[in-house]
């Protein structure tokens, strides 16, 4: 379990006094699936919190990569980053709209990229405005920082790994993805994908991870209840998968929270695996 010191989840009161420290970059990771309208930089453009900036999800991303924002290489990671204002001394906060989607998804690609300092706001925008804190329209044009990068590989999994782990189990999936999505009786929101999930791969629906109603990350027990309830043995190496590699990482900020550490991510998640020529599939509850 992680100490006060070691938490990922900052809150808003925290956030709210540090706002005019130069170094504290607030960074907003909003991101909504292909065709959503409004589209999240316009949602940023319309009220962000102060001195906030937007890390497009789909722009730090490796752009030749036709799967859906695949992790960049280290050095344009680094140039995207610095140009949003952050350096390497610095604390950066992520947030998003309050939905979860996508501040985790920022926080893993730092800390992947070797940069410790960064929290997740607990609530996002949601709570910030459910407070009655202040909010600024317009792009923030930010003074390039001084960042450099260097991706670990450990932080992700590729989708020839996972088909190695099938056979050895060594691993543990975990998808964050709705039930009916996972048990494959609804068609997937991205075109062209087969239904169902990894085999082997148990199912812990990201949502059900934090209160709608305020967008706070349930309490610690709730989270080890539905990681337990799920038949996730958190004392055994975690993969999380999703559809894109975005909502995946709300469990991984939980198990973080629980004090697990050594996860990855399978970056391709359903976006590729799920496709017509992809590797087998299951269906039906884990």
């Amino acid at each position: 379990m992680t100490s006060p010191t070691d938490d990922p989840l900052v809150t808003t009161d925290w956030l709210a006094a540090r706002l005019d420290d130069p170094k504290v970059k607030i960074i907003d990771a909003s991101y909504k699936m292909p065709g959503v309208l409004p589209l999240p930089a316009d949602d940023y453009l319309a009220a962000h919190i102060p001195g906030a900036v937007f890390f497009d999800v789909n722009a730090i991303a490796d752009r030749n990569d036709k799967r859906p924002h695949m992790y960049p290489d280290a050095a344009q990671f680094a140039r995207d980053v610095a140009a949003l204002g952050i350096s390497n001394g610095d604390t950066v906060v992520a947030y998003d709209s309050g939905t979860w989607v996508a501040a985790p998804r920022a926080w893993w690609m730092f800390l992947s990229f070797g940069h410790p300092n960064v929290k997740v706001l607990d609530g996002g925008l949601q709570k910030w405005l459910r407070e009655g804190r202040p909010t600024h329209s317009g792009k923030v044009t930010a003074t390039p920082g001084k960042f450099q990068a260097r991706l670990d590989s450990s932080f992700v999994r590729s989708q020839p790994q996972l088909i190695g782990n099938l056979k050895t189990q060594a691993e543990q999936l975990v998808d964050a993805r709705p039930r009916p999505r996972f048990e494959g009786t609804v068609a997937e929101p991205w075109p062209g994908r087969r239904s169902g999930h990894i085999p082997g791969s148990r199912n812990v629906p990201y949502a059900e991870l934090f209160d709608p109603k305020t967008g706070a990350m349930k309490p610690l027990e709730e989270l080890r209840q539905a990681f337990a309830g799920a038949g996730v043995d958190m004392t055994k190496p975690i993969v999380t998968t999703c559809g894109s590699g975005v909502s995946a990482l709300v469990l991984t900020l939980a198990l973080y929270r629980l004090g697990v550490r050594g996860m990855a991510l399978y970056d391709g998640s359903w976006a590729e695996w799920g496709l017509p020529d992809g590797p087998e599939v299951a269906t039906g509850p884990a």
